[in-house]
């Protein structure tokens, strides 16, 4: 199945590793450390145009994707949620 995190992406559900709210997140050291070596390796996609709320660590083929989302974790996480409950179906 698939997630769509704002604008145009859209990830599959089955490379999601973590959804994390931003804003609590970034409270840890090692949180602040960790996006930030993402964005200087390059893995760091911003799909957020408005302030962004959530972060998505994706695993696909081995590489590691960062992506930045407007869309609270909440909401990511019941529409993830929904998928799975949709493809038990």
């Amino acid at each position: 199945m698939y997630l769509h995190l704002g604008q145009d992406t859209v990830i599959k559900t089955d490379e999601v590793v973590g959804i994390f709210d931003l804003d609590t997140a970034t409270i840890s050291k090692l949180s602040r450390h960790y996006l930030t070596r993402a964005e200087k390796a390059g893995n760091v996609v911003n799909v957020s145009m408005e302030l962004p709320k959530s972060f998505v660590v994706c695993m696909a083929n081995g590489r590691e994707q960062v992506y930045i989302s407007q869309i609270s974790s909440a909401t990511l996480l019941k529409r993830a949620g929904y998928m799975e409950e949709i493809a038990n179906v």
